[in-house]
């Protein structure tokens, strides 16, 4: 007859216990619903941007930006002030260290969705008042046969203690990923800024040797008008030519040896722009003694415009960051959801440490869950969900603007190193003429054929255009590494 009531007894409080579980979940559903359904509704919005299928009227099967740098830039020199730059580059080390924060941040949003766990001791010491309720209860309380609680009351606790949110949501998860997926745009932002770094030094270098070019001309040049301010100053004792010509002819020297200074100068500056990207003090940088003719700009592979989505790193940062606004949207809307927290505890406490031992008098535990949602006043959850949409929508726009400019920059230095290798020949042509020109004005102006401006002019217009043919080399140079640039080289 017990063993029947027993039974029914344990029946009933079964019973109890599932419905309270189902009231609790049932609650849980409600909670959920009510929560759902008052999450803002916001606009979305998806890419719409895509690469059209090749440049212009060509389309190539390979493209140069899969040749690593060291294979696109052929001259030593320029290998050598390249691999310092990429070791000492202040801006680059810059980008590591920020990556290295990343890093710790992804371990910290890791450890948010893992229980926290803490060990901890504490000692204390009670006196209350003998005519209270619990001073009355502990005067009449023995522990133990003859002995009555200590006056006051020493207290001893050690333990160790857990707290754990249950992502239900998946909040702190997709927090997590969004830290990753900003850190691997951070990395796609470090190959972008070595592409930057390494074409900027290859364009310096070429405007490096442009300058020699120019600087060599001058000073060429400079030798055959002095030896023609001679001839000149001769003919002038001779009555055959008047003092005007003497001073045009030295006009015409001052004004070359100032721009030589000026040349100078130039060349001072770009050395010192290249030592600032190698990250080291004003030195002389060691470089090649090409002529601008030996200077020959490399043939350009543009490949198709899909094989910039994997080759420019910008469009790939572009990518992440819009995959990291998407997380962001997701964590901001789970925050109107309930969240689930537990708590546990286990030690030992007693008024002797020596009664620890007395297990389980001694022992402490408990467990608790905790749900909680917002319910009032959830403005600041509204703004920061609203706010995290936006900047999803920004990241999208972003990204369709760094495929636009990448396709018109391909675009443009493909015109331009076109464009460019037909002026430079039609300027050769110009400045051969020009040469022979020089020769046959001053034949004509020794048998007083041709007065000393036509000499003096033809001069200076060979002169200006070979100037002019050495920047349009450099331009060449230029477009070329801007085009490597453009399509994605330099960072492998």
């Amino acid at each position: 007859m017990k063993t029947k009531v027993h039974y029914q007894k344990t029946l009933i409080k079964m019973r109890k216990m599932k419905n309270r579980i189902i009231q609790a979940f049932t609650l849980l559903l409600l909670a959920f619903t009510f929560f759902a359904c008052s999450t803002p509704k916001l606009s979305q919005k998806q890419s719409v941007q895509n690469m059209p299928e090749q440049f212009a009227d060509r389309s190539d099967s390979v493209s140069s930006a899969q040749l690593s740098w060291r294979e696109f830039f052929t001259d030593s020199n320029l290998v050598k002030l390249i691999d310092t730059a990429l070791v000492n580059n202040q801006e680059l080390n810059i980008i590591n260290q920020r990556l290295n924060r990343s890093q710790f941040e992804i371990r910290s949003r890791k450890g948010e969705y893992l229980p926290f766990i803490n060990f901890g001791a504490g000692a204390g010491l009670d006196k209350v008042g003998r005519y209270s309720r619990k001073g009355a209860l502990e005067a009449i309380t023995y522990i133990e046969p003859g002995e009555e609680f200590p006056e006051p009351l020493p207290d001893f606790m050690v333990g160790a203690f857990a707290s754990w949110e249950i992502d239900i949501w998946n909040k702190l998860h997709n927090a997590k990923k969004a830290a990753v997926t900003e850190y691997l745009a951070s990395a796609e932002g470090k190959k972008f800024a070595t592409t930057q770094v390494v074409a900027e030094i290859a364009a310096s270098y070429y405007e490096l040797l442009a300058l020699d070019n120019q600087l060599r001309i001058i000073e060429r040049n400079l030798e055959i008008q002095t030896k023609a301010l001679q001839i000149v100053k001769l003919q002038k004792k001779a009555a055959k030519v008047t003092e005007l010509a003497v001073r045009k002819f030295e006009a015409e020297v001052f004004k070359n040896r100032s721009k030589q200074y000026k040349i100078r100068q130039d060349i001072v500056e770009t050395e010192n722009r290249i030592n600032f990207l190698l990250g080291r003090f004003p030195q002389r940088v060691e470089r090649s003694r090409l002529s601008y003719e030996e200077m020959q700009a490399q043939k350009m592979f543009v490949g198709t415009p899909i094989q910039l989505l994997e080759s420019r790193t910008d469009i790939k940062q572009a990518e992440l960051e819009l995959a990291a606004a998407k997380l962001d949207v997701k964590v901001a809307k789970a925050n109107f959801y309930p969240s689930l927290e537990l708590n546990a505890a286990a030690g030992y406490q007693a008024y002797k440490t020596s009664y620890w031992l007395k297990s389980p008098e001694s022992l402490l535990y408990g467990l608790a869950a905790d749900l909680m949602a917002p319910l009032v006043n959830r403005n600041a959850i509204k703004a920061a969900y609203k706010g995290a949409n936006s900047k999803q929508i920004q990241a999208v726009y972003e990204y369709e603007q760094t495929l636009l400019k990448a396709y018109i920059e391909v675009a443009n230095q493909m015109a331009k190193v076109q464009n460019l290798a037909s002026s430079y020949e039609m300027q050769a042509q110009q400045v051969e003429a020009l040469n022979r020109s020089i020769q046959i004005a001053n034949g004509l102006f020794k048998s007083a054929r041709a007065d000393y401006m036509e000499v003096l002019m033809t001069q200076r217009d060979a002169l200006e255009s070979e100037m002019e043919l050495i920047e349009t080399k450099q331009q060449q140079m230029d477009a070329m590494v801007n085009m490597y640039k453009a399509l994605g080289g330099g960072w492998q």
